[in-house]
């Protein structure tokens, strides 16, 4: 079920900022995450909460998923996040500073007697737990399955490091175990893997490198703070021609493979086994995905 959701971009918007907000219609981003955490004074909380219930009204999202960054557990503001945004036009939450399995199912819980009492079918509510400490690395498959609204997770490294005791180098082994623990984990689970955002967001060589070690670990795509990050973020996280043309012959030679009554197709003396095919029909499940999108933005 997790795989049906395009995530390749998650960009976040201060939702306390009107101007940015409007900015974030016109950009590309598959998941918009409006921010009412981090990046809001907690004098322009309750205006960041009244500027996204207009927002999800705009007749011009044209398809994008949002996800509003609510505050954290301790916060003292969660329950207002939560209770005003559990409206129409919101898909879920990004839930920041996600520990350990009961923060997660703590949160889960109160949507649920939220979507009760509201009369809102349980469960519509999905959370994408935001991963920013060692602790939460190292729980991740716990908080993966902690509660079923749980489609995706997401790596904060800022915090990560932080909490760590590192230190950001160039070639970023300060955070490498992080993100191949968290894409692991979290494929363990079914759940979509989310890489943490690129912190020199004007250097775009150094965001395809990270984008091309992101892709070969596993991840699903990546937290955005600057548009223009978005479509490289795209050309990495969508399938290729190459990749494209491999995966329709991979599942047309298996199919021949099927009606000759072979047990496996076979190619360049190599056998094509389920493995390559299953991952041959994701590749052309991801295009199809990704032509819809493009097709919802035009």
């Amino acid at each position: 079920m997790n795989e049906s959701y395009l995530m390749r971009s998650l960009m976040f918007v201060p939702a306390h900022n009107q101007k940015l907000l409007d900015s974030s219609v016109k950009r590309n981003a598959d998941v918009l995450l409006l921010d009412i955490e981090d990046s809001v004074p907690k004098a322009d909380k309750q205006k960041a909460r009244d500027n996204i219930k207009a927002f999800v009204q705009r007749d011009d999202l044209k398809g994008k998923l949002v996800f509003p960054r609510v505050n954290d557990r301790e916060s003292g503001e969660l329950l207002r996040d939560a209770y005003q945004l559990t409206i129409e036009g919101v898909h879920g939450f990004m839930f920041p500073k996600a520990t350990k399995a009961e923060d997660v199912y703590f949160f889960g819980k109160l949507l649920e007697t939220i979507e009760y009492e509201k009369g809102i079918p349980v469960g519509t509510y999905k959370i994408i737990p935001l991963i920013e400490t060692t602790g939460a690395v190292m729980n991740i498959q716990e908080i993966c399955k902690a509660c079923t609204r749980v489609i995706a997770v997401a790596f904060g490294c800022e915090d990560y490091v932080t909490d760590l005791k590192g230190k950001h180098d160039n070639e970023g082994q300060s955070i490498f175990f992080a993100r191949n623990m968290i894409a692991n984990g979290a494929r363990a689970c079914g759940v979509l893997p989310i890489d943490t955002v690129h912190i020199k967001v004007h250097d775009l060589d150094d965001l395809a490198r990270n984008l091309k070690v992101a892709k070969q670990l596993g991840f699903e795509g990546m937290l955005v703070l600057n548009p223009k990050e978005i479509p490289l973020v795209h050309h990495y996280f969508s399938p290729s021609e190459e990749e494209l043309a491999w995966a329709k012959e991979m599942v047309q030679l298996a199919e021949d493979a099927e009606k000759e009554g072979k047990g496996v197709a076979v190619k360049d003396n190599k056998f094509i086994g389920p493995p390559m095919v299953k991952m041959a029909k994701d590749i052309l499940k991801k295009h199809e995905m990704v032509v819809r999108r493009s097709a919802a933005t035009n």
